[in-house]
């Protein structure tokens, strides 16, 4: 089930840095609820909320961001997931100035704080010892300049201005997640209709080009559909494993605030 949530948010885990990003895609309070599926079975629930209120760090403003996963059904028998992401945005610039993430899955913990020093192009580790319950000290690693967690990551697509780019195009950024940075691309497909619990969109048609590995089943198993509209709303990710297919479908969207 980790590797399920985990694949969830690193599904829309791309960006583009010469492209200026448009701060009217998402704001403040901004809620979105998905429902995971595993073929016909209902595998978990997961939500991503903006805080009401911007916070503040190295002088900047900040979009304070919430992503909670959680299993259901016979998953949550058989191991109990209670992940949470968070992630605080520069309002501006949509790097990020912090991140977090609190990891219960099964008998599995992992706690972690990365402070990012965006100017110095460093991020700074801090990880809790879940066992004999300490936190270990600061670890400092170089990052490439306006690298993104993984959370991040996921806003900053969503401002992209995809009727400047061509079907085919490859978009690419350095993202930052446990102790790595990875070099992500992502393939722009095209534009469909998608059906969704909330009605038929029009949408744009992305594919994460996934290195050979033993879980997703060849280089273009994940396709991500976001609203072709001002909000660029994800709406539904499909990724087809070598165990069958995962699917997360939109149940719930609430508008930002205007600031």
């Amino acid at each position: 089930m980790r590797a399920l949530f985990l694949s969830f948010i690193v599904f829309f885990t791309s960006g583009q840095s010469d492209v200026v990003p448009d701060s009217a895609v998402f704001s403040v309070g901004e809620q979105i609820k998905y429902k995971v599926h595993y073929g016909f079975v209902n595998a978990g629930e997961a939500i991503m909320k903006i805080d009401d209120n911007l916070s503040s760090l190295n002088g900047s403003p900040c979009y304070k961001v919430v992503v909670q996963g959680n299993s259901i059904g016979m998953f949550d028998f058989f191991m109990r997931v209670r992940d949470t992401w968070g992630t605080e945005i520069d309002t501006s610039s949509f790097i990020p100035h912090k991140f977090f993430m609190n990891i219960e899955e099964g008998k599995y913990r992992k706690h972690e704080v990365i402070n990012f020093e965006q100017k110095d192009q460093k991020a700074s580790v801090r990880k809790y010892h879940t066992k004999d319950k300490y936190w270990k000290p600061i670890v400092s690693h170089e990052v490439p300049e306006k690298v993104q967690d993984i959370v991040s990551s996921y806003y900053y697509l969503r401002t992209l201005d995809f009727k400047r780019m061509s079907f085919g195009q490859i978009i690419r950024m350095n993202v930052f997640f446990e102790d790595e940075v990875f070099d992500l691309e992502i393939r722009y497909i095209g534009v469909e209709e998608v059906k969704t619990k909330l009605g038929t969109y029009e949408a744009l048609v992305l594919s994460p080009i996934m290195p050979e590995n033993s879980l997703f089943d060849g280089e273009n198993s994940i396709r991500v559909w976001l609203s072709n509209d001002q909000n660029k709303i994800p709406l539904k990710v499909k990724a087809n494993m070598f165990v069958g297919a995962v699917e997360v479908d939109i149940q719930e969207y609430i508008q930002g605030k205007t600031q």
